[in-house]
């Protein structure tokens, strides 16, 4: 199937996720969705995602976006963001996900100390992007060819895809400084609630407790947590504990102690939510983190 078609015949939401055997701790998703919708939701992570056919409509950071081929997304770790298809008939796109460590082992070089690729005050990569969506059809292609090649060409060549993808995008488009949205907020009040839900996503949580804990009423902390993280508290929560979850099976739990670990129901629940935030299910998940060698990816239909 050529990039830019759809395939009408095969309908249906389709995902692949795993590890890369050259890089693994950089993890890679393939998805073919017809009728998939993101709640808002954020990662642990950066998040490039590069559309083969299709798109969808995005929103974050205040706006509607939309994402269509010859454009890459990207996302800053614990950035807020949501999807649904919208108009499309659907969305086939590949995506990388780096974590700080991911992030160190791809050892592209920016050719610029201003992004802080030695290290920030903490020893961490300080870089961040400034907008999510860039129009670089070039940079695109360059994506899509790293993400379907990059565990099985010869080593030279994975490195210069490598450069030709990520180090110009943190090159072109990176900048200084990666700032949390949480960590930046100057309401100490909702600062507060969020330290609390964070400290506390295991247990039960009350609206009008945790309100009043912080000095608010229940209306003012709802509209505070709309106007400055783009969600609700129950949605920041249920964040806090997919979190959780996803740390739980990165460390060898089964999705369903992870399950009761993070402050869900059953291991259901937890399926419900992990698959409508993060396109897989807590098993497929699981399975890729267990992995401690390279296997082609498992397709789940659903």
């Amino acid at each position: 199937m050529a990039d830019g078609q759809l395939d009408d015949a095969a309908p249906g939401n389709r995902t692949d996720y795993w590890r890369s055997r050259r890089l693994p701790r950089l993890r890679l998703m393939q998805a073919a969705l017809t009728d998939h919708s993101y709640p808002t939701h954020s990662h642990d992570a950066f998040v490039i995602a590069a559309t083969e056919a299709g798109g969808s409509t995005f929103y974050s950071r205040g706006a509607h976006q939309t994402a269509r081929p010859e454009r890459l997304l990207v996302f800053n770790p614990q950035e807020p963001h949501a999807g649904h298809l919208n108009h499309s008939p659907g969305w086939r796109y590949r995506a990388f996900y780096l974590g700080e460590e991911a992030l160190k082992d791809l050892g592209v070089e920016t050719e610029s100390t201003d992004l802080g690729a030695d290290g920030g005050a903490d020893g961490g990569i300080d870089l961040g992007f400034a907008h999510n969506a860039i129009d670089d059809p070039a940079l695109v292609r360059a994506f899509l060819a790293l993400h379907r090649r990059l565990d099985r060409c010869d080593p030279l060549l994975a490195d210069e895809l490598m450069q030709q993808s990520f180090g110009v995008l943190f090159r072109n488009h990176g900048r200084a400084g990666r700032a949390d949205p949480e960590e930046a907020l100057d309401d100490r009040r909702l600062a507060r609630a969020l330290e609390l839900m964070r400290a506390r996503h295991g247990e039960p949580l009350l609206l009008k407790s945790l309100a009043q804990e912080v000095g608010l009423t229940p209306f003012q902390l709802i509209r505070r947590f709309r106007k400055r993280l783009g969600m609700t508290p129950h949605a920041r929560l249920l964040q806090f504990r997919l979190e959780a979850a996803a740390r739980a099976m990165r460390q060898g739990a089964a999705p369903s102690l992870a399950a009761v670990e993070a402050g869900f129901y059953d291991q259901s629940a937890l399926t419900r939510s992990f698959k409508r935030a993060f396109g897989v299910t807590p098993g497929q998940f699981a399975r890729a983190e267990r992995r401690n060698s390279y296997q082609d990816p498992k397709t789940v239909d659903t």
